[in-house]
């Protein structure tokens, strides 16, 4: 089904496009190719967090359920070689560093619908050459469905026609229980090691072993009050299709997060205050939802030892993300 959401200033009419399938029904927008909203059958609360107008979401999204690239995450100073070429990207956290693509990335753009099915979405844009500092104009493809099972499958692809990053990341806030704080849910992630930060939060360089520290979640735990922004280091290189995170909230509802991806950037919602309702009139504050976010490390332009995120001419961008929700009302608490 496919609705109209609202109108963008310049004038763009943005629509929403519900898919159901496997035991879920997901809403989509066309601006920032942005899931919006997501139920499984049989439990009401949202499971992810969402906004209810788009101008909501132009005033006062924090990349809630959006598609952010050309390049995910922080990189310093928005400095960076690329393919030996020297770029100044856009500066849009603080002045300082560039985040997530820039002040004008995609999970802002308004997407084209290629194709649509009952429990299937195909999304494209254009990003063009010198787009928020980045050679190169940037052909995306970003493909959702519902295989069944209670998966949501999320593919994204890309080529350019000239060297340029690419690093795209769903932006999905989660809150399985729907009680607006997420502390208390039970949190596992399949990594040796994370990345240590400075007060900007971008990476001091090597990886630390998360063993004997807050960011141990090889076994689940709970999630506390401990401030969570980090990369977590999955592999050093993409890879096939495997479980690397599981979440469980108190309602008996859990989610398995299975990706190609080589980091897994954790934001738990510690400085989430949204001035305005989210779904179903839910005051969205601190720890309303945590955000996993499968993707490069941040700042690889800038740490050699890093995955990168360069694409090429001629090679095309491939990422694979499956969540998949399971409800079992016997382990509520």
């Amino acid at each position: 089904m496919i609705e109209p959401f609202g109108t963008l200033p310049d004038g763009g009419r943005v629509e929403r496009i519900t898919l159901q399938g496997g035991g879920l029904t997901a809403r989509f927008l066309t601006w920032g190719a942005v899931l919006q909203d997501l139920r499984l059958n049989g439990h009401a609360p949202p499971l992810v967090l969402g906004l209810e107008s788009l101008d909501h979401y132009l005033a006062h999204s924090r990349h809630f359920g959006a598609t952010v690239g050309r390049c995910a995450n922080r990189i310093r100073d928005g400095r960076c070689s690329i393919n030996g070429r020297a770029v100044q990207l856009d500066r849009n956290e603080g002045g300082r560093h560039h985040l997530h693509g820039g002040a004008d990335n995609a999970g802002c753009k308004l997407w084209r619908v290629v194709a649509q099915a009952p429990d299937a979405l195909r999304l494209a844009l254009t990003l063009p050459d010198g787009h928020m500092g980045y050679p190169g104009t940037l052909q995306i493809e970003a493909a959702f469905s519902l295989p069944g099972d209670g998966s949501l499958d999320i593919r994204y692809s890309a080529h350019s026609d000239a060297p340029t990053l690419c690093n795209l990341a769903h932006h999905s806030y989660f809150d399985l229980d729907g009680r607006g704080d997420v502390r208390g849910h039970v949190l596992g992630i399949a990594a040796e090691a994370s990345l240590p930060v400075d007060s900007d939060k971008l990476p001091l360089g090597a990886p630390a072993p998360v063993a004997g520290t807050a960011f141990d979640f090889r076994t689940p735990r709970r999630l506390g009050a401990a401030p969570i922004d980090h990369n977590f280091c999955l592999a050093d290189r993409r890879g096939g299709l495997r479980e690397v995170a599981v979440l469980e909230g108190r309602a008996g509802v859990a989610m398995a997060l299975h990706s190609t991806e080589p980091g897994l950037q954790v934001y738990d919602g510690h400085n989430l205050d949204v001035p305005v309702p989210g779904l179903a009139g839910q005051r969205i504050g601190p720890y309303a939802g945590i955000a996993l976010e499968p993707q490069i490390w941040p700042d690889s332009p800038n740490q050699p030892g890093y995955p990168q995120a360069l694409l090429r001419p001629g090679d095309t961008y491939h990422q694979h993300t499956r969540l998949v929700f399971t409800r079992d009302q016997s382990r509520a608490l």
